[in-house]
This record gives structure tokens, sequence and C-alpha cells, in this order.
């Protein structure tokens, strides 16, 4: 026959395991904000290297430390990372800066908005865990498409009224920055998105092995 005994780990304080659990939380939002720095440095890394010309820009594969934070953590921390990485470009001076409202616009909101692709996290972290490969690359690629659009409509934006002037003789500011910025859209989509799929697919532990909190109520011990 075998008993349960059940042992409450918590120290006999009423606030001990509110201690306890405050500790892990400050630990877990210190794990976040490490990683959000690593990617978001990452991310300029990628950014920095020659990457491929369409008509005017360029397509790099710098947006994917962002979208594997995102699958990884969610929205918040991808978004911070986001924002993070539009300023660290203003820092160093990887921009192309015409006013104050044009890099605020561009890089800082803009970057930041790449976090929306966090939103299908918990259904990513879902198909990994039940290894259903399908649905999960699916996901991966909506959730890339739809983090590149929230991030490029602001670029589209800032070339229909901002750049409008530079413009090609002839052309209208709106189609130009439909072609310059939706083709810089559709390629760094389709490219973010089968690096994304490929590196998580070949390395699943980098968007579900996410440290625990280290908090626990109870536990058994087992008596024979």
């Amino acid at each position: 026959m075998v008993h349960y005994i059940r042992l409450f780990t918590h120290v006999s304080s009423p606030f001990g395991m509110q201690r306890k659990g405050d500790f892990f939380m400050k630990n877990m939002r210190l794990v976040v904000m490490i990683e959000i720095a690593i990617m978001a440095a990452l991310a300029l890394m990628l950014d920095l290297i020659p990457s491929i010309p369409i008509y005017g820009t360029s397509v790099s594969i710098a947006m994917v430390p962002i979208f594997i934070l995102a699958f990884r953590w969610g929205f918040k921390a991808s978004t911070i990372a986001g924002f993070l990485w539009g300023l660290l470009q203003i820092v160093v001076g990887d921009l192309e800066a015409l006013t104050l409202w044009q890099v605020l616009l561009e890089y800082l909101l803009a970057f930041a908005c790449i976090g929306f692709a966090g939103m299908f996290a918990p259904i990513i972290q879902s198909s990994l865990k039940n290894q259903n490969k399908t649905v999960a690359i699916v996901f991966i690629i909506l959730a890339t498409f739809i983090g590149g659009f929230t991030r490029y409509i602001w670029h589209f934006i800032a070339g229909v009224t901002i750049w409008a002037s530079y413009a090609p003789e002839g052309m209208s500011p709106f189609v130009n920055s439909l072609i310059v910025n939706g083709g810089s859209y559709l390629g760094a989509a389709i490219l973010c998105s089968i690096v994304s799929v490929v590196v998580i697919l070949t390395a699943p532990r980098i968007v579900l092995n996410r440290p625990s909190s280290g908090i626990s109520t109870q536990k058994e011990i087992e008596i024979k």
C-alpha cells in the first residue's frame, strides 16, 4: 500500500511563500530582460551585414531574433526588443534621418510593432509541444508576415508623407512607397519565415525551453 504525505515547502510564516514568489518573479523578469537585450543586439548585428538589394532598399534576416523572442516570450517582450533594436540603430548611427518625427516613426514605433508576432506564441508553443509541425509552420509563417506587416506599414506611411519629395520624377509617392516598402516587406517576410521555420523546427527548445519560476507550493513524498 502506498501512502502519500503532502508536505508544504513554504516556511511557517504566512508571508514566506509571497517573499519566495517575489524573489523568483524578479529573477524571471531579469532573465527576460537579458534575453531582450541579447536579441536586440543580435538583430542590430544582422542588420549591419550586407543584405539583398531590392529597388532602392534591401532585404535581410535581421528580424529573425525578434521573431524567435516573440515565439518564446510573447508580445510584450518582443515589442520591447523591437523598440530597443530601433533605439540601438539610432545610437550607432545606422539610420536614414530626415526629421525627428521620421526617426521616431520608422525606428522606434515601426520596429516595436514587430512584436505583434508574439500574439501567436501560445499556439506555436502548443503545436511544437504536441509535435504538430504543420500547424507550427503555418503559424510561424503567419506570425512572421503579420509582424513584418505591422512594421512596414509605418515605413510605407513615411514613404508617402515624409519621403514624398524623393519619389522618382513622374511617379506618385504612393506608388513609389508601395513598390519600395512593399517589395522590402515581402522579401523580408519570406526570407525571415524560411529562416525562422528552419531554426525552430531544427531546435524547438529555443522556443519551448524557458526557465520556470522555480516556485513549488507543495510536494508529495512517497512512502512504501
